[in-house]
């Protein structure tokens, strides 16, 4: 017989809606009902099995959505990005990933996007199964494995032409290739692909598109006859403008983004995960010391285009590029979609139902009847203090409790 508990916070954000006085029934691995104190009965308190859990203090929101991360990299002022994709044993990288996805879960992400294994092939594929067989403790996972490249655009960089030096992706050009290798992704477990529709070509240069319209047209039309969508890093008005183009579902980053391609993706839809926190990690160190200098003028720009996209209605998804900086910091996005101008409401629904929705996860995302009891308990209240996210008192992930240390 499946436990039965009843969790009473002070209040419930449902995905939507901020609700007082709510309080919530788990059985199982699922929500059995939510709904105003009186009228969710306890089925005779816990002589009929029903545990009853006080949560004085807290509000109780659906787990979050971690739209954008990479398990399988850490902080870049630790080791840099060339040196862990050329330095590090993959065996090192897996061990130090249990880690992280142990940290996300008990900051009360109890779902991530991650998008790339960043050199150690299809590594998440193996993460995300121990996870699931509980193995190891963790979020639930949507991977890409690998991620596309186009030949000469996604490498460490600083190395003579005379010499070969291993991939950060999978690098596919051309007709067939591209099928190909967007299949065996797909065959290897890949539950969505991504492409870098714009990158850094040569030695530091400025970014530039990668794939032409064409060739990501065919990327999309490949994954979607699986049913998968696509995500596409583009930063450069151009690489967004193509992928739009394509039919991607999602834009990562877009930096330079302007209100006339911000207009293009409302119109066809297409989401954008803008990791405000990526950005303000690279340049902290880089060396601008954050509260104390002026902002860099690259992250002036962001805050520009944040706006823009803001202002034209684009749906925005809450992914911070976490690996970038560290594991269960993952709360430093919303707090700086905050800063940038969002209404902290937003950010709790982008952080839960938006991106359940974007990201095709219709069992999560909400706190409603029938949904799995992914949960997570905050003190104080995160739709007036943003913060407060951080104050993570319990989490549920399937109904199993978990209690950060």
């Amino acid at each position: 017989m499946s436990a039965i508990y009843l969790l009473r916070p002070d209040r419930v954000f449902d995905g939507e809606t901020m609700h007082e006085g709510w309080v919530v029934r788990i059985n199982g691995n699922k929500i059995e009902a939510v709904g105003p104190a009186a009228s969710v009965a306890a089925n005779g308190g816990e002589q009929s099995g029903v545990s009853v859990v006080d949560l004085k203090g807290t509000t109780l929101l659906p787990g979050f959505i971690e739209g954008h991360s990479h398990l399988l990299l850490h902080p870049y002022n630790e080791t840099p990005w060339d040196d862990q994709v050329l330095k590090e044993a993959r065996s090192l990288r897996v061990a130090r990933a249990t880690v992280h996805a142990r940290k996300t879960l008990l900051a009360g992400f109890t779902t991530v996007r991650d998008l790339g294994t960043e050199g150690a092939d299809y590594d998440d594929v193996g993460l995300k199964h121990a996870i699931e067989q509980g193995i190891i403790p963790g979020p639930r996972m949507v991977v890409v494995t690998r991620a596309l490249i186009a030949t000469g655009s996604y490498a460490p960089k600083g190395f003579s032409p005379d010499i070969t030096v291993p991939q950060g992706a999978e690098e596919a050009d051309g007709h067939d290739a591209l099928i190909r290798a967007v299949r065996t992704q797909i065959g290897k477990g890949a539950d969505a692909i991504k492409v870098y529709a714009d990158y850094r070509w040569g030695l530091m240069a400025e970014a530039r598109p990668t794939f032409s319209v064409d060739e990501l047209k065919l990327i999309v039309k490949t994954a979607r006859s699986s049913g998968r969508g696509v995500v596409a890093h583009a930063s450069t008005a151009e690489g967004m403008h193509r992928a739009i183009l394509a039919g991607v579902e999602t834009v990562e980053h877009g930096d330079a983004g302007t209100p006339e391609i911000f207009a293009l993706m409302k119109q066809r839809g297409v989401a954008l995960c803008p990791t405000l926190a990526a950005g303000d990690a690279v340049s902290q160190y880089r060396g601008w010391k954050k509260g104390t200098e002026p902002e860099p003028e690259r992250i002036r720009q962001k805050r520009v285009t944040f706006r823009q996209a803001l202002d034209a209605g684009v749906t925005l998804c809450a992914g911070g590029d976490v690996g970038v900086f560290a594991h269960g910091d993952n709360a430093r996005e919303l707090e700086m979609m905050v800063d940038y101008g969002m209404n902290p409401l937003d950010v709790l629904r982008s952080a839960t139902s938006v991106n359940a929705d974007v990201f095709h996860l219709a069992d999560r995302g909400r706190i409603r009847p029938g949904l799995l009891a992914d949960l997570v308990a905050v003190a104080g209240d995160p739709s007036r203090q943003i913060s407060d996210l951080r104050r993570v008192r319990r989490v549920w992930k399937g109904g199993v409790l978990h209690l950060p240390e």
